[in-house]
Formats: C-alpha cells, sequence, structure tokens
C-alpha cells in the first residue's frame, strides 16, 4: 500500500509533527508512506517538496491579500482564518499518481484550495483526513471560541470586523465546503474525542464518515533520561524543581500564558517559600517577552527545532504545565508525559483524554489560575511522585505508540480503497 500524506510544512507547527510521526508509524508497519509538503526543511528523501517555489508563494500571499482585505486591513486575526481560496493542483504529480490513498493533514495558508481538493475527490483517489483543528468543521476558523453559529451555515462570524453578516465570508465559505463535503468521499479521523464530538455538531458534518485516532509519538526518542544528566546537557540548575512551558509561540493567548504568569504569581504567593527552590522553562519563540512578568526565575530558551535537545529539557522538568483555552490533543503533553514528566493542564479539548486527573497528572477546572497553581504545588510537593511518573510513561505506551496508531490507520485505509472498489 502507497499512501501521500500531504500537509502544508514538513516541521514547523504541531500538525506537522503529527504528520512526520504518522509517516514513520507507517513505514515501520509495512505502509510506504511520502509526505508531499510546499515547505521542505530537510534532506529526507520521503518527504516530497511541490515543484515552482514562486508560484506557491503567490497562492499564499493571494490568500493572505483577501483575507487582509475583508479584516479592512486589521492585523489582529489575520492568522486565526482560512479561506482556501488559492492553492496548488497535486494531482499532475508522480506521488499522487502512484498514491493508492491521498491523505490529507493541515493543508492550509496556499497550500491547498477548495478547487484542488475537489480535484482530488475527482480523481476517484480513496481520500483520508485527519483533522488537526475544526476549520473543516467551520467556514473559515480552526477553533470556534464557544460559537456555534458553524451547526446551521456559519455567518456573523466574530473574527471580522463588526461581528460580520448574515452573508459574511463565514457563510460563503461554508457554503462551498457544504458543497465539497456533499459531492466527495472523505474518510475524516479526528485526533481526540473532543474534536470528534465538536466536529459532529457541525452542520457541514451530517452524514460524513469520521472516526478519532490519537497521534502517535516516538517512544524511542521521547523517553525518560536521567534528571541531573539532562540539566547538565541544557545548562540548567540542578539545585531546582523546575516547571516547563513550551509553545511554538510563547505569547499565543490560546495556549493560555495569561494563566500561567497568574498561576505562579498565585503559588508564590501561597508558598513563599518555593521561590528560592524552583525556576521556569520557557520554551518557544518570544519567551524573553514573558520571562519578566513571572514571580519565578525564569530559563527563557526561544525557539529549538532539534529534538534532542526538547527531550533534553522535557527530562530537565519536573512539571508541564499547558493551560490551553482551546486545543485538541498537543504533542508536547504526549512528549512531556513519555519523558516521564507529570502535566497540569485545564479541562478542556483533548486534554483530559492525555492527563489521568490525580493518576499521571491534574486537570484544573478551566480558566482558573488558582486551581492550576494547586494542581502545580499538588504535582511538585507530590509523595507518590515517582508513580505519577511511571504512570505518565505507560499511559503513553498504552494508547500513543506507532504501532497501536499504524495499525488503527491501515485500518481507515483498507476500508476506503474497499469502498473505492465498490463504487467500480
Amino acid at each position: 500500500m502507497r499512501v501521500l500524506i500531504v500537509n502544508t510544512s514538513e516541521k514547523t507547527g504541531g500538525a506537522a509533527v503529527a504528520a512526520n510521526r504518522l509517516m514513520d508509524a507507517l513505514n515501520n508497519n509495512g505502509v510506504k508512506a511520502k509526505m508531499l509538503v510546499r515547505d521542505k526543511e530537510t534532506e529526507d528523501i520521503t518527504v516530497v517538496e511541490l515543484p515552482h517555489r514562486s508560484t506557491n508563494k503567490w497562492h499564499f500571499l493571494r490568500e493572505r491579500l483577501g483575507i487582509y482585505l475583508r479584516l479592512l486591513f486589521q492585523k489582529e486575526h489575520l492568522w486565526e482564518i482560512d479561506t482556501a481560496s488559492s492553492g496548488c493542483d497535486i494531482t499532475q504529480l508522480r506521488e499522487f499518481k502512484e498514491a493508492d490513498v491521498i491523505h490529507l493533514s493541515w493543508i492550509n495558508q496556499g497550500m491547498l484550495s477548495l478547487k484542488g481538493i475537489q480535484k482530488i475527490l475527482k480523481s476517484g483517489k480513496p481520500v483520508v483526513w485527519t483533522m488537526h483543528d475544526l476549520w473543516m468543521a467551520t467556514g473559515i476558523c480552526h477553533y470556534t471560541r464557544g460559537c456555534h453559529a458553524n451547526r446551521n451555515g456559519c455567518g456573523n462570524c466574530q473574527l471580522l470586523p463588526g461581528g460580520g453578516s448574515d452573508n459574511d465570508l463565514s457563510a460563503s465559505v461554508y457554503r462551498k465546503k457544504q458543497k465539497l463535503m456533499r459531492d466527495g468521499n472523505i474518510y475524516f479521523v479526528s485526533c481526540s474525542k473532543w474534536l470528534e464530538n465538536e466536529a459532529r455538531q457541525s452542520g457541514l458534518f451530517v452524514g460524513q464518515r469520521l472516526t478519532n485516532i490519537p497521534n502517535p509519538i516516538d517512544t524511542h526518542l521521547y523517553r525518560q533520561q536521567d534528571k541531573k544528566e539532562s540539566r547538565l546537557r541544557s545548562n540548567l540548575p540542578v539545585d531546582k524543581k523546575l516547571i516547563l512551558f513550551v509553545s511554538q509561540k510563547v505569547t499565543d493567548a490560546r495556549k493560555g500564558v495569561d494563566y500561567f504568569v497568574e498561576a505562579i504569581h498565585q503559588l508564590v504567593n501561597q508558598h513563599p517559600e518555593m521561590k528560592e527552590i524552583t525556576g521556569v522553562v520557557l520554551l518557544g519563540g518570544h519567551s524573553e517577552e514573558i520571562a519578566g512578568q513571572l514571580s519565578l526565575p525564569v530559563f527563557p530558551q526561544g525557539y529549538i527545532s532539534d529534538p534532542q535537545q526538547i527531550v533534553n529539557l522535557y527530562n530537565s522538568s519536573d512539571v508541564f504545565v499547558l493551560p490551553s483555552l482551546e486545543d485538541n490533543l498537543p504533542n508536547t503533553l504526549m512528549e512531556a508525559m513519555a519523558c516521564g514528566v507529570p502535566c497540569v493542564g485545564f479541562r478542556v479539548g483533548g486534554i483530559p483524554e492525555e492527563i489521568d486527573h490525580l493518576q499521571n497528572g491534574y486537570i484544573a477546572d478551566y480558566r482558573s489560575s488558582d486551581d492550576l497553581a494547586k494542581g502545580i504545588e499538588w504535582v511538585l510537593t507530590a509523595p507518590d511522585y515517582t508513580r505519577l511518573s511511571t504512570n505518565a510513561i505507560q499511559k503513553v505506551a498504552r494508547c500513543y505508540s506507532q504501532h497501536a496508531v499504524a495499525m488503527k490507520y491501515i485500518e481507515i485505509y483498507n476500508q476506503a480503497m474497499a469502498f473505492k472498489n465498490y463504487k467500480l
């Protein structure tokens, strides 16, 4: 079986990381898998770059410009909206023609247009689509922020100036997706039960095939190592308990950094003795912008792409905190747990599917900095910390290993191929 995974980027972003891991999982379990990307960043021969770079850049700029105009030249929500109004035609590529299954992943920002996706569907190739967010279940947004307009057609979009209108950009793109979904034959996969449940409430998903399969992780890379040695390799203090916060962009409000800052402030106020023995590690872009706001010593790392350095930082930490306000099934939680680090996060999205409350971490009340602080303190002072760590490792091995995830996807591929043959 030959599978072509299509994703905008090779390495940048959580979806790219997940797509790479799935490709490796499939190749390690008897499937010939390749990735097709617009932004190739390595020399990996299993990753193919789209031809015509200048044209690809134009597709990106054209779509962004169209959105910018609709936002009346305001940048506030520029990167929260995607319209798939411009993109590449991949159906003539050799890799596409050779594939038995086309597996779409995160294809936004000028990678594929809705018209391009329509051409893929008309080719007759079986199509599986992994949803890393809610974009295919809405008009233009990736996360709904509590809005339920996508149940009936979108419109009056909170991301558009003035709150949009009944027939705004979100409504028009929704109708285009509606036609695509009605005419197409797609096997949708969400990465979490939460995302599956959210998507099923959308009017776009009435009658659609949808299941959930978690992202895989390489437990040979992400594994527990000696904490002291990891800290020495990362130039971190060996005499403190370390709290880790990770985000591609640390200042991203959706990742809950404001709640994290407030939780650390409360932690220090309630337990002043912790200030001398506790520190915070920030991993991600713009981390230096947050460092001065925290009430504990901070060790900003900036953006790091080297997986081994990231593994060292996980293993250097005593607790990983991810107070996302809306999230699917965060790779970072999975990575931390695989390294034996108990985690703390809000009761939202797919986070409670990963963290088992008081078993391998702590699930805090949504948007409660006070409970978040309580969870951090609970993990750092847990008398049975070793049990929490062991439980975290076992949860990853049981639910997110390459083999377990690959087998579930192979079953979906076989169903999609069998349906195609039945139709023929």
